[in-house]
């Protein structure tokens, strides 16, 4: 009756969480092994179902929130694919480099500062021009024909749209970019994502909008279309080892389901500059957390790892209220405003 109790338990906790990080990978484009790995990590299970369950969590969320962005028209398909071959390409780069490492013996350190360097100083970046009011105030209702004005693009957009190299392609919001920097780009971050051993979702999803120039919803709702086909990958190459531990994947998923919704529908309501701060502090967050973790593993203190997954959390939980709390006053502001027409 007790381990009865006790699996009850632990399939709500993971139900519960699933709600957590849906809501974030929803919101954001990332967000789900960013934050389910760790955790499994300190509660005990070994690292390939960790990794392997994370990744299979991963897939079945960016399938239900990027049907909810199709629905809300926040999808470019177009560019989602051109981004999935410059970011393989990237990514098979970034292993050699990795690998090339780990053969000196300075993987390990090496791969552990460059992200927690690239994690907080996107932060930092998000964060600063979102607060500043600068490179933003696009509209947060996307219109697949709709325009951006030319004070909407980030400068770093701007710069790469102006090199009008054939073929040129348009994309949602009225972008026009040549194919080759889109490539560029891609390839870049995947480079990066391989590098780091990392799905790389905090790092396309500002790659789209400050160096692309897309609307940030559209950013969000491509980087987890392009996530379907990275995680689904992964979990399929796992599955086949056995490594995939379904008693955890399925609760989370449960969960996710209504947390990915809710997250996705959220970006059409949320104004964008409080999409790039909620973004940039999540990451802020991340970058300490893990550095905790990385410095206790340097002087052997076991705590650091549950210091780091509770600052973890505590950014999931904080980050995703905010969002729904944002959401919430939002509706509730077009409800009056609503009843004020009427009257």
């Amino acid at each position: 009756m007790e381990v009865l109790g006790m699996s009850v338990l632990l399939l709500a906790t993971f139900a519960g969480f699933g709600v957590l990080i849906g809501i974030l990978f929803g919101f954001f484009g990332m967000g789900g092994s960013f934050l389910v790995t760790p955790a499994l990590l300190v509660m005990g299970y070994k690292t390939d179902v960790a990794v392997a369950s994370g990744l299979a969590f991963v897939f079945g969320t960016s399938v239900i929130a990027t049907l909810k962005h199709r629905d809300l028209g926040q999808v470019d398909y177009k560019l989602g694919i051109l981004m999935i071959a410059g970011t393989t390409a990237g990514i098979e780069v970034g292993k050699l480099g990795l690998e090339w490492l780990q053969h000196m013996g300075y993987a390990d350190s090496v791969v552990s500062v460059a992200y927690v360097f690239l994690l907080g100083g996107i932060g930092v970046f998000v964060t600063y021009t979102a607060l500043k009011g600068g490179d933003g105030g696009i509209s947060h209702d996307v219109d697949e024909d709709a325009e951006l004005s030319a004070d909407d693009i980030p400068d770093i957009a701007k710069k790469i749209q102006s090199y009008r190299v054939p073929p040129m392609i348009s994309l949602r919001g009225g972008v026009s970019v040549s194919l080759w920097m889109i490539l560029l780009v891609a390839f870049l971050t995947g480079l990066l994502s391989g590098f780091l051993g990392v799905g790389g979702g905090f790092i396309r999803m500002p790659a789209l909008f400050y160096l692309i120039g897309v609307p940030v919803p559209v950013a969000v709702g491509t980087d987890l279309f392009e996530i379907v086909f990275s995680g689904g990958i992964g979990s399929f190459l796992y599955a086949q080892s056995g490594a995939v531990d379904l008693s955890i994947v399925v609760p989370l998923l449960a969960g996710s389901a209504l947390g990915a919704r809710m997250g996705a529908a959220s970006t059409s309501l949320v104004d964008e500059a409080e999409i790039k701060v909620y973004f940039g502090v999540m990451l802020l967050l991340g970058a300490i957390a893990v550095a905790i973790r990385k410095l206790g593993n340097v002087f052997e203190v076991p705590v650091a790892d549950t210091v780091s997954l509770a600052i973890i959390l505590g950014a999931a939980l904080l980050v995703s209220g905010a969002v729904v709390y944002s959401s919430i006053k939002e509706l509730r502001a077009e409800s009056g405003t609503s009843h004020a027409a009427a009257d």
